[in-house]
C-alpha cells in the first residue's frame, strides 16, 4: 500500500502559560507534498529511507507491535519526505502515516487520536494531528492531560496559497531541544488574550468570508504576538536569521510569519500570483546573499490517504491524462 500525508504549516501557539487551565492551543493549515510511503509485508524488516526517518520508522514499528502485536516484518520505502526540523511537521506526519498504514495492513481497529497518543504526538500542539486527519485549516483547544481537542476545522480556499521560504541556516529545535523551552515557558498573558481575540473575531470570520486581505492582516499580527511568547529563546519575535525574509514577505504578501521554530517562513498569496512574487523574492534573496529554497505551498483540504498500489497508479495515470 501507499500512504500519502500532508505537510503542515504551523500558524502559532495561543497561550503557553495555560492561564485558563489549558496550555498552548494551536492553529495551522495542511499543505500538499508531504510524505509518500510504500508499505508492504516482507520476510524481514527493510527500511529504505534517509537520516532520522530511519529511526522514526523503527520506533513506530516497535510501538505498534507492543500495543497491537503487528510484528516487525515490513518493507518500508519513503518515496517522498518532508525535510526534518524546518517547521513543516515531519515527525508527526511520518509517524502517523506509517502507524495508520500498519494498522490498516493488519486490520487493527483504531483511530488517529489513539495512534497519536501511542506515539507521543500532540504534547504541545494538535495542529499536526488534525492536519493529518482532516486537512484544511485546524484549531485546537489546548493541552490538559491528553491530546488537544479539535475545536474548529474549515476548508481553506484553494485559490489561496503560501509562498514558502526555507533559508539555508541552522535547523529548528528538535523535540529534545524544545522540551525544556516548552516545559518552562511562562508566555505573555496579554499577548495570549490578544491572539485569542484576533482568532475569534478576526481570523476565523475572514476565513469563513474568504477575505484574504483581512485574514492575512490578522495572521501577521498573530505571528508577531506569538513571537512575544518565545522572544527570550529565539532572540526576538522571529529568528534573527530569517527576520529579513519575514519583513520582505510582510510587505509583498497578504500576511507572513514563521512556521514553528523555523527556519521555514511563509507569505499568504493569491495562488495565481506565485510566479510574479517568487521572481521578486528570488531577486531579493540574491541581492542580500541569502541562500534559500523557495516553493509554492498548495493547500490540502483532505487528510492523509492510504491506498493500494494499483489504485495509486490508476489515479496517477488519470491525473496525467487530465493535464
Amino acid at each position: 500500500m501507499i500512504i500519502e500525508t500532508p505537510r503542515r504549516l504551523h500558524l502559532g501557539l495561543i497561550d503557553p502559560s495555560g492561564s485558563l487551565g489549558r496550555r498552548f492551543g494551536s492553529l495551522g493549515v495542511a499543505l500538499e507534498d508531504g510524505y509518500r510511503i510504500k508499505l508492504f509485508p516482507h520476510d524481514s524488516l527493510v527500511v529504505k529511507a534517509e537520516g532520522e526517518d530511519v529511526e522514526t520508522i523503527k520506533s513506530v514499528i516497535k510501538r505498534m507491535n507492543e500495543r497491537f502485536g503487528t510484528g516487525f516484518n515490513y518493507l518500508v520505502e519513503v518515496e517522498r519526505a518532508i525535510p526534518r526540523h524546518v517547521g513543516l511537521g515531519s515527525t508527526t506526519q511520518l509517524s502517523l502515516g506509517l502507524a495508520l498504514g500498519i494498522a490498516r495492513l493488519n486490520g487493527v481497529n483504531t483511530n488517529v487520536e489513539e495512534l497519536a497518543s501511542l506515539l507521543g504526538r500532540g504534547k504541545n500542539s494538535g495542529t499536526g494531528i488534525y492536519a493529518f486527519k482532516f486537512g484544511g485549516f485546524v484549531l485546537d483547544g489546548g493541552v490538559r492531560g491528553g491530546i488537544p481537542p479539535l475545536i474548529f476545522r474549515e476548508e481553506f480556499p484553494e485559490d489561496w496559497a503560501f509562498i514558502l521560504v526555507t533559508p539555508e541556516v541552522e535547523p529548528g529545535f528538535d523535540e529534545e531541544e524544545e522540551k525544556p523551552v516548552m516545559e518552562g515557558t511562562l508566555g505573555n498573558i496579554e499577548a495570549a488574550r490578544e491572539i485569542s481575540h484576533r482568532i475569534l473575531l478576526g481570523l476565523l470570520p475572514a476565513l469563513r468570508e474568504r477575505d484574504i486581505e483581512a485574514f492575512g492582516g490578522h495572521l501577521s499580527e498573530i505571528q508577531r504576538l506569538v513571537g512575544r511568547h518565545f522572544e527570550s529563546t529565539q532572540g526576538g519575535e522571529f529568528r534573527e536569521d530569517v527576520k529579513l525574509v519575514v519583513d520582505f514577505l510582510r510587505e509583498k504578501t497578504h500576511g507572513a510569519g514563521q512556521s514553528s521554530w523555523g527556519p521555514t517562513v511563509y507569505g499568504l498569496i493569491d495562488r495565481e500570483l506565485y510566479p510574479a512574487i517568487s521572481a521578486k523574492l528570488n531577486d531579493f534573496l540574491r541581492e542580500h546573499g541569502i541562500r534559500a529554497r523557495v516553493e509554492l505551498g498548495r493547500v490540502r483540504n483532505r487528510g492523509a490517504e492510504v491506498i493500494s498500489e494499483n489504485a495509486y497508479l490508476e489515479r496517477l495515470i488519470r491525473s496525467v491524462g487530465e493535464r
